[in-house]
């Protein structure tokens, strides 16, 4: 038999229900392969062993194995609050905070019969989409430790990607869980506005912050899903099932496993910010683009260019959001200096935007969202590159110019914000890898509600290409 990192996360809740492994045999042996793994590529920034184990009792013994995710390991980003357990967000500021409650997005994973391994690493707030903080070793990426993972749900990415965990859940509200999965070889699930209760976007500004999935394969990330979902009317639905609870078609790992149906593509490589920043799309993901383009004809799908209209008012619009939501930082006086430079220069621009402004940027995003929706409706999905550039080195990012470093980070993840600001559902794959060995990714955008197109064009796609069965050389 493979060892137990080996398997997917499919196969594990397969044998856990059989019984042929213990929650707490799972849990001891994702336990030590953190422990020799993560000093090295800065996965986790807390390991809760003891809690941990403690908990897979517990779920042995109390929780119903129909539980969506009983027994599984994760890990909590280290932007969500875990009772008892330190919670940094990635900065000096919360040094020592330690919350007495959780969130209830940490709840629902519990309530599915998951068991959390500790906190993953994140930047500073989540707002960066490098995970390279001052209060915690870089995220480096598995296939390369030079190179970053990505961020803000850099630490999963790197945990699923290196086999210190089976999947792990992140937020996303301006690609934080794409560009991870992207830079690590992974499937990355951005969900509907909406759509994950717990983590749904309503509540934050504009809409932008989701919760969802990261995996190595299309139906682990669906099983993830399924159990970030689960949670109705205060409860779990025990009758969880490969058809029931969501609706007429059944859980999405049932559509995952499935892979049926032929759509009609789209495929494009403008985005929002063509008009403000001159983005260059690399070779790298330009051939892996090509390769699904192809991947996809060849499996009978109908596939056609497209191309965005160009729309100078997404870019100001989008910055002054980012940094309005910095504005509410828990930071004043003394602890603003222990704020990193990009989070000073945002907190300092985002406190001094005024009610007007702010209405008028989310006026011309919700503008923004109908426009982007209506472009691309004859389409059942469209195809983009994942990010416009391989992997980035580590230290790539430039720490001390604010207006520098965003349009770093724009010109590396183009094609990833606008979901956030639609609303839509978008999934990462991971489709090719360059000479050097890096993953390259394609990202394909779904309609409002398109969660099962994507994840049957992903499970098409992954029956062809076999990603799974890469593995990285920290493996």
């Amino acid at each position: 038999m493979a060892e137990l990192h080996e398997l997917t996360a499919l196969e594990l809740w397969q044998e856990l229900q059989a019984g042929r492994v213990s929650p707490r045999e799972l849990t001891s042996h994702y336990l030590d392969r953190i422990e020799r793994l993560n000093p090295q590529l800065g996965a986790f920034v807390t390991v809760t062993g003891e809690q941990a184990l403690a908990r897979a009792d517990e779920v042995a013994e109390s929780v119903p194995k129909t539980a969506p995710l009983w027994g599984l390991p994760f890990g909590d980003k280290d932007l969500w609050h875990r009772a008892g357990v330190p919670t940094g967000f990635g900065s000096r500021v919360m040094a020592g905070f330690v919350p007495d409650t959780s969130d209830e997005i940490v709840e629902t994973l519990d309530a599915a019969g998951a068991v959390s391994l500790g906190k993953t690493n994140a930047p500073e707030f989540g707002l960066p989409a490098y995970t390279e903080s001052l209060v915690a070793p870089p995220a480096r990426n598995p296939w390369d430790p030079e190179r970053g993972a990505g961020g803000s749900s850099g630490g999963a990415a790197v945990a699923v990607a290196s086999g210190m965990l089976p999947f792990a859940p992140g937020s996303d509200g301006g690609g934080s869980i794409r560009i991870p999965a992207a830079a690590c070889g992974l499937v990355g699930l951005k969900p509907t506005r909406g759509l994950v209760p717990a983590g749904s976007g309503i509540a934050s500004l504009a809409g932008l912050v989701v919760s969802g999935p990261l995996a190595r394969t299309t139906a682990d990330a669906a099983l993830l899903l399924d159990g970030m979902i689960a949670k109705v009317g205060g409860r779990i639905d025990h009758h969880y099932t490969l058809r029931a609870p969501y609706d007429d078609d059944g859980p999405f790992l049932g559509t995952a496993v499935r892979g049926e149906g032929r759509f009609q593509l789209g495929v494009m490589t403008t985005s929002a910010w063509d008009d403000a920043y001159d983005i260059v799309i690399s070779p790298e993901a330009l051939a892996a683009l090509d390769a699904a383009v192809d991947a996809f004809a060849s499996m009978g799908h109908g596939v056609e260019e497209t191309a965005l209209e160009r729309d100078a008012t997404y870019a100001p619009a989008f910055r002054t959001i980012w940094q309005a939501g910095a504005a509410r930082l828990p930071a004043e006086g003394e602890t603003l200096d222990l704020l990193e430079p990009l989070t000073a220069w945002l907190v300092q621009r985002g406190r001094s935007i005024g009610a007007g402004e702010l209405s008028e940027a989310l006026s011309a995003l919700t503008a923004y969202e109908r426009s982007f929706i209506r472009q691309l409706a004859s389409f059942d999905a469209v195809l983009t590159p994942a990010l416009a550039l391989t992997p980035r080195p580590i230290g790539w990012y430039d720490r001390e110019d604010g207006e520098l470093n965003f349009e770093q980070q724009v010109l590396y993840t183009p094609f990833t914000s606008m979901l956030n600001v639609t609303g839509l559902p978008g999934i990462v794959l991971p489709v090719a890898q360059t000479e050097d060995g890096l993953p390259m990714g394609v990202q394909l955008i779904g309609r409002p509600g398109g969660e099962r197109t994507l994840l049957s064009l992903a499970a098409q796609l992954e029956r062809r290409l076999h990603w799974e069965r890469r593995r990285p050389p920290t493996w």
